[in-house]
């Protein structure tokens, strides 16, 4: 994949947000990392995102809430969902809103390399 496809992670864990940076950053894709979804809100990177990965329960606004707020703002950015919280209900429905991976913390490196892949696939074909 080109380095030039920017994958966004936000997460409030420090150290799940560096260990998930380290491992896409390690297959040579760029990475800007946030701790929180207000801070990738008001960053400059919203609009050179080609897949953002989320954990789903932060707080002041979810991953959910984040993805569905980027959808209603005309930002169709493939999205890949973590938690270490799964909820099948919650899952169902983040995938039938058009989320690409919906994951389990913690999470299978070569399974989150692979919808990372098809997330900029995913963004390419848009």
């Amino acid at each position: 994949m080109s380095t030039k496809s920017l994958v966004a992670i936000i997460d409030d864990d420090e150290s799940c947000r560096a260990a998930t940076t380290d491992l896409v950053k390690s297959l040579g894709f760029a990475v800007q990392d946030f701790p929180s979804a207000l801070d990738f809100l008001a960053s400059p990177h919203l609009h050179s995102t080609a897949c953002l990965i989320t954990d789903i329960n932060m707080p002041r606004m979810t991953g959910i809430e984040l993805y569905s707020h980027l959808v209603k703002s005309g930002y169709r950015m493939p999205t890949i969902l973590l938690t270490a919280y799964p909820d099948d209900s919650v899952r169902a429905d983040a995938l039938a809103q058009g989320v690409i991976c919906y994951l389990t913390k913690p999470c299978d490196d070569d399974h989150l390399l692979e919808c990372v892949q098809a997330a900029l696939k995913h963004a390419g074909a848009n």
